[in-house]
């Protein structure tokens, strides 16, 4: 199940975690990511305007691997789904929410931390998962230590991740992708110029294409 996505998945490497509370900046800030290389883009439901930006990104930059964060409720995954999300990204393990994009064939990234939530995960048939907060839940060692046990299972850390770290994280044969905010924080295109983000995505990107060539 889902094969296609975690390949792709794991191409991409990093996949930016985007709060934007305007649709306007969805456009430029696709285009921006896409630019430097950064190929997905992970819009969170934290704002009341996400499954707008979701349809202007996608429309934007068909090419993008663009996805809904923070998903908490099938109705929210619906929302997303019907804007044009490739995927869907919950901040913990939601049995409902994960059985609904099982249904729908939508790939889903629950997140999970523990033996028990990575157990629940798989029986349903996830081979991988997001790791949130990363930092807060021991990071990479705590990771290392849930690999062993679950043979092939994977994950996305996102929390804590940085230009310090990611080249660690994304060393780990356990770690598919990273998640991150640091190229896409709002302060950085307040002003309207997406010039910053382009230049720490594409830093970001080199990095990847050092560890996973």
């Amino acid at each position: 199940m889902y094969e296609a996505f975690y390949e792709k998945l794991e191409s991409l490497g990093i996949v930016p975690v985007v709060v934007l509370d305007k649709v306007e900046d969805a456009a430029p800030l696709a285009h921006a990511l896409m630019a430097a290389g950064m190929k997905s883009a992970e819009v969170t439901f934290r704002t009341a305007c996400a499954a707008e930006c979701i349809a202007a990104m996608a429309q934007a930059e068909p090419d993008m691997c663009v996805g809904a964060g923070t998903v908490l409720t099938p109705e929210q995954a619906d929302t997303a789904i019907e804007a044009g999300a490739q995927f869907i990204v919950s901040p913990g393990y939601n049995e409902a929410v994960v059985r609904h994009c099982i249904e729908r064939n939508v790939p889903v990234l629950p997140g999970t931390v523990t033996p028990s939530e990575v157990t629940a995960a798989e029986i349903l048939g996830l081979q991988v998962t997001k790791f949130f907060p990363a930092a807060q839940y021991g990071g990479l060692n705590t990771i290392k230590a849930l690999a062993a046990p679950f043979v092939g299972h994977r994950f996305m850390p996102t929390g804590g991740v940085s230009t310090g770290n990611v080249e660690e994280y994304l060393s780990c044969p356990s770690i598919i992708a990273c998640g991150g905010t640091w190229m896409v924080k709002p302060a950085m295109f307040a002003d309207g110029d997406f010039s910053e983000v382009q230049r720490v995505a594409a830093e970001a990107m080199e990095v990847v294409a050092k560890v996973r060539g």
